[in-house]
């Protein structure tokens, strides 16, 4: 039995994989969706992306989690990363749902043309936190109307400081075994960092065809490439 410790992206909370979840469960593993400080029903705490990370951390620790899955969606994929090197023997595999990955020393922003001044310029605006996406900007990612309106009715701002802290990592993320899912709706081709790290023997591309928040587009489909990597 695998334990799946499930991370959504910016703004979303351990809501985010309500129709996952169940799915998980019923092949008979352990499903554990965490809310990240300063979001969803933690929403407000000042954090950084280190927060984040011993957020990860102390969930599988406390829980006391063996054989772990940590997956890690789209800016969450950066805290899981470093989680996952932190956690040693406690980690089987890592999944990233159409994840940024963190690169040492290097922030969110800095792998997203003009996202330092994107993000600055909200979080200015917003006493310091990202300010979450209007239904126009789902448009073209495989969601219904009702999906959209689920993801924008549950978002809550993004801590700020978690999208410009540097990540830290005491070697690549290459010698460790994870699954890379790539949301083609999103973009044909994973970002340079991830591709680097696609080179490694020890990862794989699992393609999507749906968009970047298949948790809530295409939910089974998602599942089952998890319990995949669980095999």
């Amino acid at each position: 039995m695998a334990e799946f410790v499930l991370v959504a992206g910016a703004w979303l909370g351990a809501w985010a994989w309500d129709d996952v979840v169940p799915e998980l469960r019923a092949a008979g593993h352990g499903a554990h969706p965490l809310t990240l400080s300063g979001l969803a029903d933690r929403q407000g705490v000042r954090a950084g992306q280190q927060t984040h990370v011993r957020d990860i951390v102390d969930e599988i620790e406390r829980r006391d989690l063996r054989d772990v899955i940590l997956v890690g969606h789209s800016y969450s994929g950066i805290p899981v990363g470093q989680a996952a090197e932190r956690i040693g023997d406690r980690l089987a595999r890592m999944v990233f749902v159409d994840a940024n990955v963190p690169v040492d020393g290097e922030s969110f922003v800095m792998s997203w043309p003009d996202g330092r001044s994107t993000v600055a310029a909200s979080c200015a605006a917003h006493d310091g936190f990202w300010a979450p996406l209007g239904a126009g900007d789902f448009a073209g990612q495989g969601l219904t109307d009702e999906q959209i309106t689920r993801i924008v009715t549950g978002a809550t701002p993004h801590p700020g400081a978690t999208l410009t802290e540097p990540a830290a990592l005491a070697r690549s993320l290459g010698g460790l075994p994870a699954t890379y899912v790539k949301c083609l709706l999103d973009g044909p081709e994973p970002g340079p960092d991830a591709a680097r790290l696609l080179a490694s023997d020890r990862w794989r591309l699992v393609e999507l065809d749906t968009g970047h928040w298949p948790m809530f587009s295409q939910p089974r489909e998602l599942a089952r490439i998890l319990l995949d990597a669980a095999a």
